[in-house]
C-alpha cells in the first residue's frame, strides 16, 4: 500500500504543480500541455489521483484543503467546457466526442464512487452535473473504432452504479450485443498490443465486475493468455501486428496492469501475477486498489511466464519464436519488415529489402509457407510499357485520366520479377537467404535496422542517408546494453542504398548490403 500511496503522492503533486489556477481563465482547473492546450481529461486525472489521496490516510495529502480547492477547481471546469449534448472535445482531433467522454467519465466516476465510500456529498455533489450530462451524451452518442464500445460500456456501468440511472444498462447491452470482437488468436480487431488492447481488457473488466456479468471476462482471460506469447525478454511486446498507432513502436504491457492484476486474482494465475508485478511499480493505481476489492487480495504465487517457443499466429499475421535472451519475429505476408530478432537488448527492429524495379520493387510478403521449420515468402511482380490505343477508343486527355484508361493498352515488353526470403532458426541464430530474379541488373539493397544506443563495428558509412552504413564484407557487430548480436556476411556491389521505389529508411541507424539481380545471398544472424 505504501508504494501506491508513494506514487499517487508523486502524480498529484506533479498536477497541482501545473494545474491552471487563473479565474479568468476559461481553462482553469486543468493541466496545459507543451503546445498550450488544455485537454479536459487532464482535469479527471486531478479528480481521480486527488481523490484517492484525500481519503487515504498514509497520504500526504490526506485532507488537504488545497487539494480539496483545486479538485473543486477540476469539477468545475469539465461542467464548463461539456458540449449541450454533453460531450467533451479532444483538442488535438475530435470534438463533441462521445468516445472522448466515456474515456473522462471513467476517471470522474472512480472518483465519484470513492467520494460516496467515504460519505462526502459536497465532492460528489461538484463532480455530479458532468456526470449526469456525460451520462445523457453516452445514452445517444457514437463511436470512431472498435475499442470504442467497450469504453462506453465501462463508463456506463460506472455512472449507473453511481448515478442509479438503469437506463444505462440498456445502452451498455446495446453495444454488447453485437458480440466482442476477438479472433481466434486471442486478439481484438485494432490487434493494438500496447494500447488498445489494454484498453479492452480494463473496460471488460469494469462491465463484468459492476454488473455482476462473469461471462464477459472469457474474452479478457483469452487476450491475457495470448499476450503472455508477444513478450520480448525485457517485457516489451510485439508490436508489429498492430493496425493503430503503436505499430512497430517500442511499447510493453503497463496499460493492462488493472486487468493483469485483477484476472491474476481472479483466476490465481501466477504467469499474470508475475507481469503485474512487474508494471504495478509504474502504473499500479491508488484509486483502482481502492475500489475494486479484487484487487486487495492476495495475489497468487507468481510463475515464469512461457520463454522457449515458437507459435504461429494466421490470424495476426505473425509467428512469434521465443528462446530465453533471444525473441524473433515474422511477418509472413503484407509487410515490408518480414523479419525482426533481438538478443537481449541487442535489437534488430527489421530486415526489409528492395531493387530498383519500375519504381515499385519494395519486398511485401503476398504469399507465404511454411515446411520443416522453414518460413518462405514470396512475391511476383511486372514492369509492362504501353502500346498505342487501337481499338479505336479515344481517351479523352485530361491531366486526371491516364492511368484510367492505362488499362486499355496492349502492354508488352513486360519485365517479370520474383522475391523470396526464407527464415531458418538455426543454433545460436537465424538465417534470413533472400532471392531476387526474372529482370537481370537491377540494383538491389537490404536494410538491416537497429534499436538506437547500440555500437557497430564492422561497417562504413553510406553516401545517401544520415545513419546509413555499408556492410562491405565479413560481418557487422552490434552491441547495446551488454549484448551482442552479429550479423553478415556484407556485399557492396553498388553504394545505392535508398532505392528508387523502395519505402523511406527507418529510423535509427540502417546497415545495408547492396547488388545486383539475380540475387542470393544468406544472412546469418549470431550470437553466443
Amino acid at each position: 500500500m505504501s508504494a501506491f500511496v508513494a506514487r499517487n503522492d508523486e502524480g498529484v503533486e506533479r498536477l497541482l504543480e501545473r494545474q491552471n489556477t487563473n479565474p479568468e481563465s476559461r481553462w482553469q482547473g486543468a493541466i496545459p500541455d507543451a503546445t498550450g492546450l488544455h485537454e479536459p481529461g487532464t482535469a479527471s486525472g486531478v479528480l481521480v489521483s486527488g481523490v484517492a489521496a484525500y481519503f487515504t490516510a498514509e497520504s500526504k495529502f490526506y485532507h488537504d484543503a488545497q487539494l480539496r480547492k483545486r479538485m473543486k477547481m477540476a469539477a468545475d471546469h469539465l461542467t464548463r467546457v461539456q458540449s449541450k449534448d454533453g460531450n467533451f472535445d479532444l483538442l488535438i482531433t475530435n470534438f463533441n466526442s462521445p468516445p472522448d467522454t466515456a474515456f473522462i467519465m471513467r476517471n470522474v466516476a472512480t472518483a465519484a464512487y470513492l467520494a460516496n465510500k467515504f460519505g462526502d456529498r459536497e465532492l460528489f455533489g461538484w463532480m455530479e452535473p458532468s456526470m449526469q450530462r456525460g451520462a445523457d451524451g453516452l445514452l445517444k452518442g457514437g463511436i470512431h473504432t472498435p475499442n470504442h464500445r467497450w469504453v462506453a460500456c465501462a463508463a456506463l456501468a460506472q455512472l449507473q452504479e453511481v448515478l442509479k440511472r438503469p437506463e444505462l444498462i440498456g445502452r451498455i447491452d446495446e453495444w454488447l450485443a453485437e458480440g466482442i470482437d476477438i479472433d481466434e488468436d486471442g486478439q481484438y480487431s485494432e490487434q493494438s498490443t500496447t494500447m488498445y488492447n489494454a484498453h479492452v481488457d480494463n473496460c471488460l473488466v469494469t462491465v463484468a465486475d459492476k454488473l455482476k456479468r462473469p461471462e464477459l471476462l472469457e474474452p479478457v482471460r483469452k487476450n491475457l493468455e495470448t499476450m503472455l506469447y508477444l513478450l520480448h525478454p525485457n517485457y516489451e511486446v510485439v508490436t508489429e501486428i498492430s493496425h493503430r498507432q503503436d505499430r512497430n513502436t517500442i511499447g510493453n504491457m503497463g496499460y493492462y496492469w488493472f486487468a493483469l492484476r485483477y484476472m491474476a486474482r481472479h483466476d490465481n494465475n501466477g504467469q499474470l501475477e508475475t507481469v503485474a508485478r512487474v508494471f504495478e511499480p509504474d502504473r499500479g493505481s491508488l484509486a483502482l486498489l481502492m475500489e475494486y476489492s479484487e484487487l486487495q487480495k492476495a495475489g497468487p504465487s507468481p510463475k515464469p511466464v512461457p520463454d522457449n517457443y515458437s507459435k504461429y499466429f494466421p490470424h495476426s499475421n505473425l509467428v512469434h519464436i521465443r528462446r530465453g535472451k533471444t525473441s524473433a519475429s515474422i511477418i509472413p505476408r503484407d509487410n515490408s519488415r518480414f523479419f525482426a530478432v533481438r538478443r537481449g537488448e541487442a535489437v534488430v527492429s527489421g530486415v526489409r529489402f528492395a531493387a530498383a524495379f519500375f519504381g515499385k520493387g519494395q519486398f511485401i510478403p503476398t504469399d507465404a509457407s511454411e515446411k520443416n521449420g522453414v518460413w518462405t515468402l514470396e512475391e511476383t511482380l511486372e514492369g509492362p510499357y504501353f502500346q498505342p490505343l487501337t481499338d479505336g477508343r479515344k481517351q479523352p486527355w485530361g491531366v486526371d485520366n491516364w492511368y484510367e484508361f492505362r488499362k486499355y493498352r496492349e502492354q508488352t515488353e513486360v519485365s517479370e520479377f520474383h522475391y523470396t526470403a526464407e527464415v531458418k532458426e538455426v543454433e545460436n541464430g537465424f538465417d534470413v537467404r533472400i532471392r531476387a530474379e526474372g529482370t537481370d541488373w537491377v540494383p538491389l539493397a537490404v536494410e538491416v535496422n537497429l534499436r538506437e544506443g547500440g555500437e557497430i563495428e564492422g561497417v562504413v558509412e553510406a553516401p545517401d542517408g544520415a545513419e546509413a552504413y555499408i556492410l562491405e564484407s565479413g560481418y557487422a557487430t552490434y552491441r547495446r546494453g551488454g549484448d551482442e548480436l552479429r550479423f553478415g556476411p556484407g556485399l557492396a556491389e553498388t553504394r545505392y542504398t535508398q532505392v528508387r521505389g523502395a519505402e523511406p529508411k527507418l529510423a535509427g541507424p540502417s546497415v545495408y548490403i547492396t547488388g545486383y539481380t539475380p540475387f542470393d545471398r544468406t544472412l546469418e544472424f549470431r550470437w553466443g
